[in-house]
């Protein structure tokens, strides 16, 4: 219970400062110091260290390239500021770990399931980190992405579209989380996994690679788009766009939105972590 009230303390200060800083809403304050409660209470120093830095690294990226966005932001279905759907969609496989990490442990304290499921935790982290470099890094292409599905050229921030700066920008978004769980794991913060640090920083690095680009596949194939007629654009935003005028569905399945698709980029990436390191550990 006191790790758990340290936990919630460490959470709720971090929430009120983001939502200070205009990086969260009101509701997604709400929903991060509750995710913030869980990883910081339950999971301990190595598990907040990763959330951390997906936390501070995404947000300082959104916030810096805020104004460069500007132009394409109103396609996008939300602002920069982050609300309590769009904190789940990112951590909640992640705090779901952390809770099935405590259970498995309470049950079987020496369970084999238990660094699998810390790399699947890391692992979903650095897929929402490497989804959002890439958004926010990828309008800094010198040419226009080509949408994955076509391979065509689109405007910038198409769901769906991939480009050299933002594929690299994704690697490196991954590979800065998969830093952070392999240097608390070395610190003793973390639980042993049983392989060489390098290889366990490999495979969560590349399984949030992947995530990534089951985020963009998504988005280029199954994830809801609409048009606005006025500005005879493409957009996320439904029923209305920035403009104001009415947006009308022009491919993918309705149900499936933004947030959806970050979901699968974060489930994905732990789900492949978790089938690689079971090789390994």
């Amino acid at each position: 219970m006191e790790k758990l009230l340290l936990g919630f303390v460490i959470g709720t200060g971090i929430a009120a400062l983001a939502y200070l800083a205009r990086v969260l809403n009101r509701s997604g304050a709400v929903a991060a110091a509750i995710l913030g409660t869980i990883v910081f209470g339950l999971g301990g120093v190595g598990w907040a260290v990763v959330l951390l830095t997906f936390f501070i690294s995404a947000s300082a990226l959104s916030k810096t390239l805020d104004a460069k966005k500007s132009e394409i932001n109103q396609n996008f279905a939300k602002g920069s500021r982050r609300d309590a759907v769009q904190v789940l969609a990112n951590g909640g496989v992640g705090g779901a770990l952390v809770l099935l990490y405590v259970l498995v442990q309470f049950i079987q304290p020496n369970s084999e399931w238990l660094p699998l499921l810390w790399l699947g935790f890391a692992a979903s982290f650095a897929g929402a980190n490497a989804d959002t470099w890439a958004t926010e890094l990828g309008v800094l292409n010198p040419r226009t992405p080509m949408l994955l599905r076509t391979f065509r050229r689109v405007p910038r921030g198409t769901s769906g579209a991939i480009s050299l700066v933002g594929t690299l920008s994704a690697l490196a978004g991954s590979a800065l989380v998969a830093g952070a769980a392999a240097l608390s794991t070395g610190l003793g913060w973390t639980p042993s996994v049983g392989v060489p640090l390098w290889q366990q920083f490999g495979v969560i690095a590349f399984a949030g690679w992947l995530g990534a680009w089951v985020d963009s596949f998504l988005g280029a194939t199954f994830q809801a788009l609409y048009f606005c007629p006025r500005c005879e654009k493409q957009t996320e935003r439904h029923p209305l766009h920035g403009c104001g005028a009415k947006t009308y569905r022009q491919r993918g399945l309705r149900w499936l939105n933004n947030d959806w698709v970050n979901a699968a980029c974060t489930l994905s990436a732990a789900l492949i972590v978790v089938l690689f390191g079971g090789l390994f550990v």
